[in-house]
């Protein structure tokens, strides 16, 4: 066990470092997954994944779990399976299942702690130090940093945006020659900006008890990352109680605001320039963007939540124009932004804490620390179905990405591949239709009401 400054950091259960996680004034571990954000500190040796990782004589031998790993390039086994195609072979699959578990990959490099998806690529973020790309669900690529947990992806255009537990974000460039190169690019704030900054007394603010900084930096781990693509604007939440907003064709800081009393853990955009913010305190803020002389600024709107529990994670619904949120006590709200942000009730569907959301079509996804996904979806006025308990992980999911599944032809419902990331390392790929599933037929392929079977061990 290690203290900082009388503040638990870290614990070694099993050989694996476990470290607490946030909710206010309040600290848990990992194992007991009760908590919204985790705070690991960047002490993984390189012996837990990266390039160049492992001995060369862990290497060698074709019977070695190195060898034999799904992850190996040289293993005769593809990391992605057709799972619903093994269990049920006979099964034509030119129209797979409703919803099922497609496949799964599970690597010893580090715990699953963000993705994003755009088309036929897959970016996953770890507490290693690499980023990896998949395409077409096969390794693509893959880039580096020295800053460890990537907590947050999020993709615009030819540039990566990445946000890490040194409070910093990163901004990587893909080559038009050699679209698998990622190269650096950038900082958050730029080494220049700081220096600039720092020259003037008023530019520094308190971000911690008798420390202060340059307003336009974190002051601790970024938690979350959202993007406003119509007016290049990048959101950055953090758990320092604020959210900066940065110009992306410049790398500008335009604005920092101090939106909570406790870690900011989710910020997403809205429709009519609206930004939300959901914190650590237990509040969801709203703020709406105005034009200020050369830059932007955010005003407060209204509180829409504040409760005892922390608020973990939220997801924008663009076809329903709905604002979901995530709490610590596994329920979800939401609210119905074209009737004023009116309160549209509560889904109660995990025992833990919901810990990621994701929205598509009519459908939000829910992914818990009782180590399942709920699959919602909105029906007429504020009604919602669960579709679906997706199972499979043996650990917290801590995050979802959805991509419309343009393999499909069929025209009478949208089709999606989901992707989870968990703290037991693994990704799962989740094909789910906006179709209420008929059980006779989920039985046919595999998969209950409730659940999909896991997939089978590599």
């Amino acid at each position: 066990m290690r203290e900082d400054k009388g503040r638990l950091t870290s614990v070694r259960l099993g050989g694996v470092s476990l470290s607490p996680l946030k909710l206010g004034n309040m600290m848990h571990l990992d194992a007991n997954i009760s908590l919204a954000t985790t705070k690991i500190d960047d002490d993984f040796s390189d012996t837990k994944g990266g390039f160049g990782a492992y001995e060369q004589a862990r290497l060698s031998g074709e019977g070695s779990p190195i060898m034999m790993s799904p992850w190996n390039h040289n293993s005769p086994f593809t990391p992605w399976s057709n799972f619903a195609a093994v269990q049920n072979p006979d099964v034509p699959q030119t129209k797979p299942p409703q919803i099922a578990l497609t496949g799964s990959l599970v690597r010893e490099e580090g715990h699953i702690y963000s993705l994003a998806a755009t088309r036929d690529l897959l970016y996953t973020g770890s507490d290693s130090k690499n980023i990896r790309v998949w395409k077409s669900l096969k390794e693509f690529s893959a880039f580096k940093c020295n800053s460890g947990l990537v907590k947050a992806i999020i993709i615009c255009g030819d540039k990566i945006f990445t946000g890490h537990q040194d409070g910093k974000v990163r901004v990587w460039k893909v080559q038009a020659r050699n679209p698998n190169v990622h190269r650096l690019s950038g900082t958050l704030p730029t080494l220049m900006d700081i220096f600039r900054c720092s020259i003037k007394p008023k530019n520094y603010v308190e971000v911690k008890r008798n420390k202060t900084s340059v307003w336009i930096k974190h002051g601790d781990a970024i938690s979350s990352l959202s993007m406003n693509q119509e007016k290049g604007l990048l959101y950055s939440a953090s758990w320092d109680r604020t959210f900066k907003v940065w110009k992306v064709d410049n790398s500008k800081c335009l604005e920092s605001v101090k939106a909570h009393e406790d870690a900011v853990n989710s910020i997403v955009t809205g429709a009519n320039d609206t930004v939300f913010t959901g914190s650590a305190d237990g509040s969801v803020k709203v703020w709406r963007r105005e034009a200020y002389k050369k830059g932007t600024k955010h005003i407060f709107v209204q509180t829409l939540l504040s409760q005892e529990c922390a608020v973990t994670s939220l997801a924008f619904n663009e076809t329903t124009s709905v604002l979901y949120c995530g709490s610590s006590d596994g329920v979800l709200n939401f609210w119905h932004c074209e009737k004023h942000l009116s309160h549209g009730g509560v889904l109660k569907g995990h025992r833990l804490a919901v810990l990621c959301l994701a929205a598509a079509g009519n459908l939000v996804l829910s992914g818990s620390a009782d180590k399942t996904i709920c699959v919602w979806k909105k029906l007429e006025g504020s009604a919602h179905t669960r579709l679906s308990v997706l199972t499979g992980h043996t650990g917290p999911v801590k995050c979802l990405a959805v991509e419309k599944d343009e393999a499909i032809s069929e025209t009478d419902d949208q089709q999606w591949v989901v992707y989870s990331g968990s703290l037991d390392k693994s990704v799962k790929v989740w094909s789910v239709s906006e179709q209420s599933p008929e059980l006779s037929e989920m039985q046919q392929h595999g998969v209950s009401r409730w659940g999909a079977i896991p997939s089978a061990k590599y």
